[in-house]
Order: structure tokens, then sequence, then C-alpha cells
């Protein structure tokens, strides 16, 4: 889960703070960036006053700033709701085994996936056959994927989870895999079944690693005469009419303490940065907009069982870059150059718990 951090913190740098205004230092500092420039470059005038933009960099600016308005980034909420989904084994080889869940209206409408948990039953494992196995030998890794079937018919995989089992342990075991329902989200094919693939394989590899693994066995549709031994999915869901953001604010109605979370125009005036005089071209100005109000606060139940969540604040869950025009001095000639700023307007505001990864976007 590191890099889904990580992109979360790449994004927000840009950012003071959960949805504050974006302010002139930080515009300054994108563009110096994306420019690898230390310091502001010395313009005059009369070297701009007559220069002439290029039919093909207009062309190349106009068609960044169609682009930027798809061009998002998504952050990810969280919920009170809780549902469980029954599982099924749809194939099983060698330690590989193959489960099915029924996704079709599982996922209730005005809602967003908090946390996805597999729950596994591990069969307990006869005393006999645990001797001779050291405690160090006495484990095995389990790790679970989401497999994708493409529309050719061909397979793939993405790593999901992974944790080590004792052998001589039984009962529940539990797996994140709320990276696989957003991937399953991300087909738009509700009904599709999402397809969690296991694997139990050594911890060690080599000729002298333990074959403790082999070991090591879950209950795959109601084994041990109990239905309750069945694979479970975990759907923990937000309703977003309570927990969310309610879209723009009100331009009329004045933004005080119990404002509902919402986006608020805010224009950034380049024209009027002494900075920007002869450098920035186009555009005059554009409206970043902000985040402002406040979110409800999950309920204690769920706060208690995810204690690394911060409290829930009105933040960008989408932003989209900006294209501007800027002077670009080489030697006694000035030539106009486009740069594509990112992470400068805010598209969409909602409310998300500090913590909160990232969830990765499906690639083809």
């Amino acid at each position: 889960m590191c890099l889904l951090w990580l992109c979360w913190a790449l994004w927000m740098l840009s950012l003071a703070g959960p949805g504050a205004a974006l302010t002139e230092e930080q515009l300054l500092g994108s563009l110096l960036q994306q420019l690898h420039l230390s310091e502001v470059p010395m313009l005059e005038k009369v070297n701009v006053g007559e220069l002439a933009i290029p039919a093909h960099v207009r062309a190349q600016y106009v068609a960044l700033l169609q682009r930027s308005h798809g061009d998002r980034s998504r952050g990810k909420r969280f919920s009170q709701n809780f549902r469980e989904v029954a599982g099924r084994l749809l194939v099983s080889e060698a330690n590989t085994h193959l489960l099915v869940f029924s996704m079709e209206q599982q996922l209730p409408p005005h809602s967003e996936l908090v946390q996805a948990v597999l729950r596994l039953f591990q069969e307990p494992v006869p005393t006999a056959a645990l001797h001779g196995l050291s405690p160090r030998s006495a484990r095995a890794r389990v790790t679970v994927k989401w497999l994708r079937v493409r529309d050719d018919g061909s397979n793939r995989t993405s790593l999901i989870d992974s944790r080590l089992v004792w052998v001589h342990e039984s009962g529940w075991k539990t797996f994140d895999v709320t990276e696989a329902v957003n991937f399953w989200q991300q087909l738009s094919r509700p009904r599709q079944p999402l397809l969690l693939q296991v694997s139990v394989q050594r911890e060690h590899l080599g000729p002298q690693a333990s074959s403790a693994h082999k070991l090591v066995r879950f209950s795959w549709q109601g084994a041990l005469g109990a239905r309750h031994a069945e694979p479970q999915l975990e759907l923990h869901t937000l309703d977003l009419k309570d927990y969310g953001a309610q879209g723009d604010c009100d331009p009329d109605v004045p933004v005080t303490e119990g404002t509902r979370c919402c986006r608020q125009e805010m224009y950034i005036d380049l024209q009027g940065m002494k900075w920007a005089e002869n450098w920035v071209l186009e555009p005059p100005g554009f409206l970043a907009f902000e985040c402002v109000g406040t979110c409800q606060q999950l309920p204690e139940p769920l706060t208690s069982k995810c204690p690394f969540l911060g409290p829930r604040q009105c933040i960008p869950s989408e932003v989209a870059s900006l294209p501007v025009i800027v002077s670009i001095r080489e030697g006694d000639r000035t030539r106009p150059q486009v740069v594509s700023l990112p992470n400068m307007r805010v598209q969409k505001c909602d409310c998300a718990s500090d913590g909160a990864p990232v969830p990765r976007r499906l690639e083809p």
C-alpha cells in the first residue's frame, strides 16, 4: 500500500492543506519547477511587446486546455454501512483457488466503498501432521489477487494482499481486498462477478524449504458442515447523502462554520501579479476554486475499527492541470512556450478522512 500513500502525498503537495486555497507562492513554485528554473527570468516589455504566438503553439495550448478537463486525480472517502456477500469456489488447482462473488446490487447507489474485507476460514490441522515441524517452518504465505477477464478472453491478475499464516492455527483470516473491488467498479459492468485468486505458497524457496504450506486449507462452500465457513466478503460503504459534499457552493449564501463542504469560486488574477509581467502570456487569469465548509464525522464504531483515520475534512478530490504560455529568453531572442502546471484547478470537493489512500487506476 505504500505506493498509494505516496501518490496521495504527491498530488496534495501543491495545496497548503486540506481544502486550502491556492496561493501565489505555490503557483510561482510550480511554474519554476516545470521550467527547471531557480528564479523568475528578467524580461523587459520591449522583448515581448511585439512577440507573436505562432499557430502551432496556440493549438498546443488549446489542446492542453481541453484535455485538462478530463485530467483528474481522485481521492477516497470512508463510511458506516456494512453488508456481507457469500462467495463460492469456482475452480481449484493445486494450492491456487479461484473465488467468485456476485456483486450485482451489492453496492448501494449514491455510496462509495470504504473497505472490502475477504474472510476465509482456516481449517484445523490434525496434530499428527504437525509432528516434526519447527516453529519457524510451520507457516505459509497466503496471497490474494484480483483476476480480470478481458474482452478478448485473456486474463490478467493484480496483487491485492499477502500475509503469513501459522499452520497450527485455525479460524477466520482476513485480507484487505478494497483495491480489488475498486478495480471491479472501474469496469462499469455490474453483472460481472468479482473474481479473487487465493494462493497458498511456501514462505521460503529452495530445496530445503518447508512443505508446511500444503497443510493450510480453507473451507470452501460450507465445508465442515457449516455454512458460516463459506468465504465471505464484507463491504463497508458511505452514504454520500449524509457524509458527502454538496457540490458547488451557493454564491448567494455566505460561507459559515455550519456550511456543508462545497466548491467555491476563486479567481487567480495573473495580470495582477508583478512577477508574471512579460513572462506569462496566457491566460490572463483563471478560476482555481477552493474547498470550504465542514464534513459530518464518522460514527464511533467505525473510527474504533480504523484508528489510523483522522477527522474527515473538506478537500479537493478531483484536480486538473492548467496550461500556460510563457516567454522563454534564448540569447538575444524571445519565444513563446506552452507549459502545463499540475493540480492548479479544483474540479470537485469531497469529504475524506486523513489517512485514506488513493485507489490505483485500472490499467488496460
